[in-house]
């Protein structure tokens, strides 16, 4: 994969985009930038990031008629790509938490806005964009937030992880087309933050209520039940993890 490293950039998905030329036929490119101005994240909230401490990266990958209806099987495959990857770092206590944010030891360490390209005949091309906290300590404001050096004591080179995340990233796409929606999301469930857990949740009408994750639906929905033997599914926007 062609790897571009550039300074200051609003966002790397949106620079990357610009090498879509209007088909599917081109090799894969990451760009990676030392700084972003305006990262995104989920949910429309900025990504912050100390400049030059971590990695702010977006891969613009062609897809071969993807169907959409595979869109959240391709993010929790690229989801569970990046947690295996700092698996094998020996990365304490990785989960992730619906829909694509990385967890280790409860506190936030990554996050991955995948943004598709579709025509009529399906997917055509895919632009992952994921911030990964490394080398950064302080994160001033926000409490849930950490990186790996902050939660194992060791510093990381940026270009050595980069490369590492993106094999196991390559590894994971090229299977993705052959592989069984069920068993990805088994997986995907398996590795899940607050599984089978009572926790709290809000509405965006500022409602608190209880629930327990048992899992997600095909298209991405949490799969909540509300009461016992009673289960419902929200989407994205109806509802936010407190904890």
């Amino acid at each position: 994969m062609r790897i571009i490293k550039v300074d200051a950039i609003d966002s790397t998905n949106s620079f990357v985009r610009k090498f879509y030329e209007g088909n599917n036929d081109f090799e894969p490119v990451c760009v990676r930038a030392i700084s972003q101005t305006r990262g995104r994240g989920q949910r429309g909230s900025l990504w912050q990031s100390k400049a030059g401490e971590n990695l702010t990266f977006s891969i613009l990958y062609p897809q071969h008629k993807l169907n959409i209806s595979r869109h959240f099987l391709l993010n929790a495959t690229i989801s569970l790509a990046v947690l295996e990857s700092l698996e094998q770092l020996k990365i304490p206590d990785l989960k992730v938490k619906w829909p694509n944010d990385i967890l280790s030891a409860k506190l936030k360490i990554a996050g991955i806005l995948i943004e598709n390209i579709v025509k009529t005949e399906g997917i055509v091309a895919s632009i992952i964009g994921i911030g990964l906290n490394v080398n950064q300590k302080d994160f001033e404001n926000l409490p849930h937030a950490g990186s790996l050096k902050s939660i194992t004591g060791n510093s990381f080179d940026l270009d050595d992880l980069l490369n590492h995340i993106l094999q196991s990233i390559e590894q994971k796409l090229t299977e993705f087309p052959d592989l069984n929606g069920d068993q990805i999301l088994e997986n995907y469930v398996r590795h899940m933050f607050r599984l089978n857990i009572v926790s709290s949740f809000s509405s965006p009408q500022g409602k608190h209520f209880n629930g327990i994750i048992r899992g997600v639906t095909t298209e991405g929905k949490l799969n909540l039940e509300i009461e016992e033997g009673v289960f419902k599914t929200f989407d994205l926007k109806e509802i936010q993890l407190l904890y």
